[in-house]
């Protein structure tokens, strides 16, 4: 299973900054549906909320209108990837130290969170959480004295090594970093006279923003005292950005990496349909992940499309198995055939990825029963054999079917017809800059090399 990691957003110099924070956050919402937090500044301290849940659970008309106070905010949706999921650990992570307020907000993933936790732990820090965001906070403490904001946020990146977009308030500063590799999205927009951040632009969109331009790799953007200043941090690196942003995370309404993510994932289908042609009477996508590859796989084969599978919209992120002997439930309760369509029919389906290959197993069998006469599988990713460190909670390597089977034992477990994963060449021809990606999930080519202090990095076998 994969699942979506954080987004931020943030906004400086509009009267109404928690309220367009919390429909910027509402946009994003999934990036991350395990919690909320909005901090603002009011002038003289920032104000913050944080709860768990949907960002509709997390804040009310009270916390817009009365509580959250000011025209600067930055706001976090979260799905941890490290950090247990607990109160404590929702995001933006505030602090004071000596007379300045800092709150941060963070998407991505450190690797060398354990040394520099240890080693900030050794010389007096005492942590408050269990996530890589807080370590952030500590080092830029730690380069406070005698130095600017500025300064000490820079030199807390060059000990930070992983993926890392983050939105900061230093008091009424806003700053907006983004690591050298560029592993994840971080834009800047414009509405009205006020500045804006977000991790797609979704958010833009919802708040009819101008997108300006892509926060660059190693960049830091600083907005102080409505004057916005541009900081190369001189850690020129290869670019690296995920993939799986334009696989399967980012919504399809959103540019990213300067792509937009509806043609990226168009073209990845109607590539599947040049290299995997095959005979039958229409395509389907497994909903949501897959429709809009799935149109460009019918789009280029010359197939019908159709929905023979519909999603539930109204299943919440938390629906609770009844029992073990019904474990079915939570698959099917999400998802259910059109029984009509299936019966001796030839069917294509389209979907973003395999992981471990159980969800899509139990489909399968539900088309067989009710009378699939031929079952094909087409993927938009090559096969996944390597876990990520980078922010996106992949199974460890022993949990990842691609890891430990080849194609012919994934399609027979399945129980397909045929199977067909994208080439990584043919991913690649669906987007316009194909040097800038990371493959590593595929390749096991890390840009950044395994330290052996993650958990994740401990399972991969390296």
């Amino acid at each position: 299973m994969k699942r979506e990691y954080c987004g931020v957003f943030g906004i400086y110099n509009h009267a109404e900054a928690a309220r367009m924070t919390y429909f910027g956050l509402y946009a994003l919402q999934h990036r991350g549906q395990e919690s909320a937090g909005i901090v603002t500044w009011d002038g003289s301290a920032l104000r913050e909320e944080r709860g768990m849940g949907l960002v509709p659970e997390v804040f009310n008309e009270r916390h817009l209108s009365k509580e959250l106070k000011g025209d600067i905010a930055i706001g976090h949706t979260r799905y941890s990837t490290t950090g247990a999921s607990l109160l404590r650990n929702a995001q933006p992570f505030r602090v004071r130290y000596k007379n300045m307020d800092i709150a941060i907000a963070h998407n991505g993933n450190l690797v060398n969170t354990v040394e520099l936790r240890s080693r900030l732990e050794e010389s007096g820090s005492i942590f408050q959480t269990t996530n890589d965001s807080e370590v952030i906070v500590h080092l830029i403490a730690k380069h406070m004295n005698g130095g600017t904001v500025e300064e000490a946020v820079m030199a807390a990146c060059r000990e930070a090594r992983g993926a890392y977009s983050l939105l900061i308030l230093a008091n009424d500063k806003m700053i907006a970093v983004r690591d050298p590799h560029g592993f994840r999205p971080l834009l800047l927009g414009k509405v009205g006279d006020a500045h804006v951040f977000a991790s797609e632009s979704c958010a833009f969109d919802l708040l009819e923003a101008e997108l300006i331009r892509s926060v660059k790799p190693g960049e830091m953007i600083v907005i102080d005292k409505g004057k916005v200043h541009s900081y190369d941090m001189d850690m020129g690196k290869k670019r690296h950005h995920c993939i799986f942003e334009l696989i399967y995370f980012a919504r399809p309404d959103s540019m990213v990496f300067g792509e937009n993510v509806y043609f990226c994932r168009k073209a990845m289908g109607k590539q599947l349909a040049t290299e995997a042609p095959v005979d039958a009477d229409f395509v389907m996508p497994f909903p949501d992940s897959g429709v809009y590859c799935a149109v460009g796989y019918a789009q280029q084969s010359g197939l019908p499309y159709e929905h023979a599978m519909i999603r539930n919209h109204y299943v919440g992120r938390t629906f609770i198995q009844p029992s073990q002997d019904m474990r079915d439930y939570s698959v099917r309760v999400k998802i259910n055939p059109v029984k009509d369509m299936i019966k001796d029919k030839r069917i294509i389906i389209v979907d973003d990825s395999i992981v471990r290959g159980t969800t899509i197993r139990t489909r399968v069998k539900k088309l067989r029963e009710l009378g699939a006469r031929e079952v094909h599988f087409r993927v938009s990713c090559p096969p996944i054999k390597f876990p990520c460190f980078y922010g996106i909670d992949f199974a460890s390597k022993g949990e990842l079917i691609a890891a430990n089977h080849s194609v012919r034992e994934i399609e027979r477990f399945i129980g397909l017809d045929s199977l067909h994963y994208i080439s990584i060449e043919g991913l690649l021809k669906s987007v316009s800059t194909p040097d800038d990606y990371c493959l590593a999930c595929f390749t096991g080519s890390y840009p950044l090399q395994c330290e052996g202090n993650l958990k994740s990095c401990l399972e991969c076998g390296c």
